[in-house]
């Protein structure tokens, strides 16, 4: 009985010890976050694909506002904090990545009544325009490719934070992004108007540095 004990209050005892360094480490990423856009550090960025989102969410019928998102996100980001005219940023999502809470309705997403993956496999947003609209906020406008058809589209975007990465210890600069486009616009026409011809968008942006 005493060695039960002993066992269970030893496994106790290590689980707290490595939560506690999980809450440490933690901490301390949390102190080291750079919050002033000034502080951050130019150069060229990446996009982190394991940790940047896109989601997005369209009216269903009127009854909810349904979403979905993309994965395996690339692109990268030429940063000047001094001067965001300078700035420069694309993003490329894999159609075929896109995800909803439907097995059948994320299939159907993917066929030539939608999105067709097949013959537009990527979609791509290249910034033309950057300017500044308060101290963490900017104005990113640029051409967007979806389908085939290229239209320009202006995202708002909100600098949340920046420093070292305390597991993989890359350099990490991150932004949210929102934006709304018609899909309409890009030819997607299937059930409209009865599913939203508006899809909102918004972007958990995550960059590494890599000059």
């Amino acid at each position: 009985m005493k060695k039960i004990i002993a066992s269970v209050l030893g496994a106790t005892a290590l689980f707290f010890a490595v939560e506690g360094a999980h809450a440490a480490t933690a901490q301390q990423a949390s102190s080291d976050v750079v919050t002033v856009v000034q502080d951050v550090k130019n150069g060229t960025y990446k996009i982190d694909p394991h940790h940047t989102q896109v989601l997005f969410s369209v009216s269903h019928f009127g009854f909810t506002n349904y979403s979905g998102n993309f994965s395996d996100i690339s692109g990268s980001l030429n940063l000047n904090v001094k001067d965001v005219s300078k700035n420069k940023l694309t993003i490329e999502l894999p159609i075929q990545s896109i995800q909803t809470t439907s097995t059948k309705l994320t299939e159907e997403l993917k066929d030539p009544n939608w999105f067709d993956a097949a013959k537009y496999p990527t979609a791509q947003f290249v910034s033309t325009k950057s300017v500044k609209t308060g101290e963490k906020t900017a104005d990113v406008t640029g051409n967007l490719t979806l389908h085939g058809i290229t239209k320009t589209v202006t995202l708002h975007v909100t600098y949340v934070g920046a420093g070292i990465n305390p597991l993989d210890k890359a350099y990490t600069v991150g932004f949210q992004i929102t934006g709304k486009i018609n899909r309409g616009d890009f030819g997607i026409m299937t059930y409209l108007p009865k599913v939203g011809n508006e899809v909102d968008l918004n972007i958990a942006a995550a960059f590494e540095k890599a000059s």
